[in-house]
């Protein structure tokens, strides 16, 4: 998300230990105003869009102001009713405390539309009744979806009720607080929830590019028949506790479920070592998670895959890697030396840098005699150098660690070399690839099973 907001938002109302009577009826004054001066006196009172009503759960200040941000920065392109909600277990007593902010945004070819975020400090016996409090603020004939930014509070009946109400379950499986507990009990509530409740996880977002990387090898028809031919996949993660197993379990159980693979045995060593075996069509299949330090990543986080087999006589070998690191190789010896050393040369966060050089360097020369005139005075085409000069090595910049590298070899074909940068993990973004691309989403639903499988054998 590019979007830039103002520090702070206008707080349009505030109202202490107040009822939701009163805070629905702040909220329906402060757009009815609104509507009114939008519309003056030559106009119609605009009609108000709302595509959905999101509810965010947070648990201390930190949580709350990440979900104020987000919820801001989605309003700007998607009219939507936002809700921030905020347990205080600390504090005795049985009331709310409450105020309403708003960001007003005035498209050029549009109407403005007006962004109110209802933020509640929900105390004591009232946090155990949520969603009678939220109900009276739902919009009818729009999707609610239901996003709790920390840790949700899984068995209790705050959340049975909370999703009785909502049409789906937002998550990040990568900021539960016991992951491995979480987790189990996030697969549970999938499992047993009511059959129109969707689920979303912001982990499953941010596992897009590797899977879409995995399945661009296996995409052409010429390499279809490499699926039936894995033997072996290791996944690399930073961390070596079993709660920084998920996103490699989600990985791996994508995979799993895709390919009909059922697990035959599992067992975790130390330092973070996993060794699975997967039964298909008679063969085995090993899985191997590995911990593998790389201080810039969070825990949790994948650094490299590897996929490697055998079909119709042919082996292939992918390997897909996160911003690899390696330093150069200054042997000069003539001994043997393997096609891809481990911590070989290979520059790809250079290469970007280098693609972003040429391209300026394309810019720079056909704005030349323009841009030497502006800086000297002198004619054009006088006294200026021939070509532009620009060292990419020195404009290598801190966003090339958002690389991945893809490796393929197939059979004793030259191997194949392709480096793209994705985009940095912000959480608004996450959040609205979650609710756009859909919470009913059937692939997820049966990776998260395979998964939670998977934990549960470790």
């Amino acid at each position: 998300m590019s979007v830039i907001l103002n520090p702070d938002a206008e707080v349009l109302w505030r109202g202490e230990a107040v009822n939701m009577s009163r805070v629905l009826d702040a909220l329906e004054g402060i757009r009815a105003k609104f509507a009114r001066e939008e519309a003056g006196d030559q106009e119609h009172v605009h009609p108000r869009n709302c595509v959905m009503t999101l509810i965010a759960v947070a648990t201390t200040p930190e949580e709350e102001r990440r979900a104020e941000r987000t919820c801001r920065l989605i309003g700007v392109g998607h009219p939507a009713q936002a809700i921030v909600i905020r347990e205080d277990n600390t504090l005795h007593g049985n009331h709310i405390d409450a105020w309403i902010t708003a960001d007003t945004q005035r498209p050029a070819m549009s109407c403005a539309v007006e962004c109110e975020i209802v933020t509640l400090h929900v105390r004591s016996a009232a946090a155990d009744h949520l969603a009678a409090l939220v109900d009276p603020l739902l919009v009818s004939g729009v999707p609610t979806y239901l996003w709790f930014v920390g840790t949700p509070p899984f068995g209790r009946r705050e959340i049975d009720e909370g999703l009785a109400i909502c049409d789906a379950l937002v998550v990040d499986s990568a900021r539960f607080d016991e992951p491995y507990k979480s987790f189990r009990a996030l697969s549970k509530v999938a499992m047993h929830a009511h059959t129109k409740l969707g689920l979303g996880d912001l982990q499953w977002s941010r596992l897009r590019p590797w899977r879409e990387a995995i399945a661009q090898f296996f995409t052409p028809r010429d390499r279809r028949h490499f699926l039936g031919g894995i033997a072996e996949v290791g996944i690399d993660y930073e961390g070596d506790g079993r709660g920084n197993r998920i996103a490699a379990a989600l990985l791996a159980g994508w995979i799993a479920s895709a390919l009909g693979w059922n697990i035959k045995r599992a067992a975790a060593g130390t330092g973070g070592v996993v060794v699975v075996y997967y039964e298909v069509g008679g063969r085995t299949v090993e899985v191997q998670f590995r911990s593998v330090a790389k201080q810039h990543l969070a825990a949790g986080e994948l650094s490299a895959v590897r996929i490697a087999g055998t079909s119709l006589g042919a082996t292939f070998r992918l390997a897909v890697q996160r911003d690899p690191n390696r330093p150069r190789n200054t042997s000069n010896g003539n001994g043997y030396r393997v096609v891809h050393p481990t911590e070989g040369e290979d520059d790809a966060g250079l290469e970007l840098a280098e693609r972003r050089a040429e391209w300026h360097r394309g810019v720079l020369h056909e704005n030349l005699s323009a841009l030497h005139h502006n800086a000297t005075g002198d004619p054009p085409g006088e006294s200026r150098p021939k070509h532009p000069v620009v060292f990419s090595r020195e404009r290598r910049g801190t966003d090339t660690a958002q690389v991945l590298l893809t490796m393929i070899e197939i059979g004793q074909g030259a191997p194949l070399r392709h480096v793209q940068q994705v985009e940095p993990e912000d959480e608004a973004a996450l959040l609205l690839d979650v609710l756009s691309s859909g919470t009913h989403d059937t692939v997820f639903a049966r990776s998260l099973e395979a998964a939670s499988d998977l934990m549960h054998r470790l």
